[in-house]
């Protein structure tokens, strides 16, 4: 073989390989960090890749979990999530809100129908977060579809710190230590996946409680209201469900108030066209009980204020009975009451899905009806949350408002 031949064929097998791993690791680099979520991206190539960067899925960091005072070193961790909206590309961010040490992510990756895409920082194969912090991946290019699973896979190679999560997923995930795979009903440390979409028009938040996180439904059914709120919109919004089981709007408890965390977990999200609001009915129920119901509604104002100055409509929802639940007494009934008669006579929301006129018995009207009831006289049943969403005006939340203060 001649010189000039043996260089030829070496620059032949150079593109070959360099095509190769382009089809395996393809990826894009999120402008999360440097532009506006809606921005165009661009691919390797330098092309522009049409469309907009929207959440088809998050959850609201509630906590550090308990017993995790090191974080899960050496543990692979497997978010299993159900998405609203397809695209493209996807990208991730990962939470280290309530870590106490910078924590140190590796071999990221995203698998969606059988396809598996690998997920870089920057970059790179690892990114650390610093403890309180948060990052966005670069985007991955794989296509990502609406109404399916998709799961986010990581390694967490050293102490960290007590784990970042969200307690009750109602989905099944996995962590692997040691050789051992153990199924986990929470999701740790993945707070949001986007997609880049031309097809959605954006995303609407649905910020609330656990009647929004769905601790009642049916694990591994996508049961919640929102998802059932995500199939009626068929690809046209992406869903963002931000409930945390117990959280009130105006005192911290399990996570942060809803006054306190509604810039991050409904403003903050990517796409965002519209907010609805379920809240309120822990702050009358749990200790200490709030038995002013204007106060309440005060707090829920200054949420739909936050969330028309950035010119989105604002949907707000009555509360749902909770006769026979624990610890209810008349004088809370009539707070509640009150609540929904403030929220009804208008001046607090945009709009009102009176959510609790579709689920109470109209025999007993401060219960639950039989069939929407999930047993414990508060949250609904599968049924019940399909109720919810069938009773939310789609148009409502097509609408814009005006920015002001």
């Amino acid at each position: 073989m001649t010189r000039r031949r043996g260089y030829a064929l070496l620059a032949t097998l150079a593109a070959v390989v360099t095509l190769v791993s382009v089809g395996i690791f393809a990826m894009v680099k999120s402008p999360a960090t440097t532009v506006s979520a809606g921005a165009p991206s661009r691919v390797s190539s330098g092309v522009p890749a049409s469309g907009t960067w929207t959440g088809t899925w998050s959850a609201a960091p509630v906590g550090p979990e308990p017993g995790t005072p090191n974080g899960l070193p050496g543990s692979t961790i497997r978010n299993v999530v159900h998405t609203s909206i397809g695209g493209s590309l996807a990208r991730i961010t990962l939470s280290n809100l309530f870590g106490t040490q910078p924590l140190k992510v590796t071999e990221a990756s995203v698998s969606a129908d059988g396809s598996i895409q690998a997920v870089t920082f920057d970059g790179r194969h690892y990114v650390t977060i610093p403890a309180g912090g948060q990052t966005i991946s670069d985007a991955a290019r794989i296509p990502i579809p609406s109404n399916g699973n998709v799961t986010v896979s990581f390694t967490t190679p050293s102490p960290s710190g007590p784990v970042t999560y969200h307690p009750h997923a109602r989905q099944v995930s996995y962590a692997s230590l040691g050789g051992h795979t153990v199924e986990t009903p929470y999701w740790r440390y993945l707070t949001a996946v986007d997609v880049l979409t031309h097809e959605a028009r954006g995303s609407v938040v649905v910020f609330g409680d656990s009647i929004t996180d769905g601790i009642t439904s049916t694990t591994d059914t996508n049961q919640r209201w929102t998802d059932v709120l995500a199939a009626r919109l068929e690809g046209h919004y992406g869903v963002l469900n931000e409930g945390i089981s117990g959280n009130r709007v105006l005192r911290a408890g399990l996570g942060q108030s809803g006054l306190d965390r509604f810039d991050r977990d409904a403003l903050g999200r990517s796409g965002v066209k519209s907010v609805v609001i379920e809240l309120g009915i822990n702050d009358i129920l749990r200790l200490p009980h709030n038995v002013s119901a204007r106060q309440i509604t005060d707090g829920l104002r200054t949420l739909s204020r936050e969330a028309r100055a950035r010119g989105l409509h604002v949907v707000g929802s009555t509360l749902m009975p909770f006769g026979g639940h624990l610890g209810v007494t008349p004088q809370l009934e009539a707070v509640r009451q009150q609540v929904n008669a403030t929220i009804r006579a208008g001046g607090v929301y945009d709009s009102v899905v009176d959510f609790d006129k579709a689920l109470r018995d109209p025999y007993a009207p401060s219960r639950l009806r039989p069939q929407y009831d999930s047993g414990d006289h508060l949250h609904p049943s599968d049924a019940g949350y399909r109720v919810m969403a069938m009773t939310l005006d789609l148009d409502a939340l097509t609408k814009s408002a005006p920015a002001r203060a």
